[in-house]
């Protein structure tokens, strides 16, 4: 038993001597990216530049996502024909009869299959001044990044840490951040393909 005891102990300490070994490194080497990031920054004091000179007379509100708070451009004082119901007046279901001319003709809605999404998926039918979430409750214009987070939530948590969509004038504090519909159009969200500027002359006559 005595035996025991003692191979095990020896064993332990064999094994506190390799790790400490192994542990021990030269200065300005670490273990992890996470460390030398903790270390680098302990001193930093942050900058002494702003980009708040870029930002003026822009309309921008504040938001907080994800625990992490910037800006971004409104959105209702940037819509030509807002407040919508100037002329939806009535809800949706009311207006939409035979003797009345289709409104928003030139609307071509390419975002989904028609069976999945049509115009009161994402506009709120009672109300036209909101959009409307797919639980029902109401999303203001201003903030319609959160109706394209219900689908699209891979791209909203790369929006909110910064890794999607462009910064507005710069990239010091205070962040401003385009949203989606700054990008892309909401009834037709995805790019036309496009060649490159220069391209190897051999690859067109290839695709010919």
């Amino acid at each position: 038993m005595r035996n025991h005891t003692y191979i095990k102990l020896v064993c332990y300490a064999v094994l506190f001597v390799i790790i400490t070994v192994s542990c021990k490194h030269k200065e300005h080497e670490y273990h992890s990216i996470t460390d030398k990031i903790e270390a680098e920054s302990k001193n930093y004091k942050g900058v002494s530049i702003s980009s708040k000179k870029y930002l003026e007379g822009m309309k921008m509100m504040e938001v907080t996502e994800n625990e992490i708070t910037f800006l971004i451009p409104t959105r209702k004082d940037k819509i030509k024909s807002y407040k919508c119901t100037e002329c939806h007046t009535q809800p949706l279901a009311k207006m939409q009869t035979k003797d009345i001319k289709k409104a928003h003709w030139n609307v071509k809605l390419e975002h989904a299959s028609l069976n999945t999404m049509n115009c009161i998926t994402c506009h709120d039918g009672n109300n036209m001044d909101n959009l409307k979430s797919i639980t029902g409750h109401a999303i203001d214009l201003n903030n319609s990044y959160k109706l394209c987070s219900q689908c699209h939530q891979k791209q909203y948590k790369d929006w909110t840490g910064g890794a999607h969509g462009k910064r507005i004038e710069s990239w010091v504090s205070p962040r401003a951040s385009m949203t989606c519909v700054n990008c892309h159009n909401p009834h037709s969200p995805s790019f036309d393909t496009k060649w490159p500027a220069r391209f190897n002359t051999q690859k067109i006559k290839e695709r010919k």
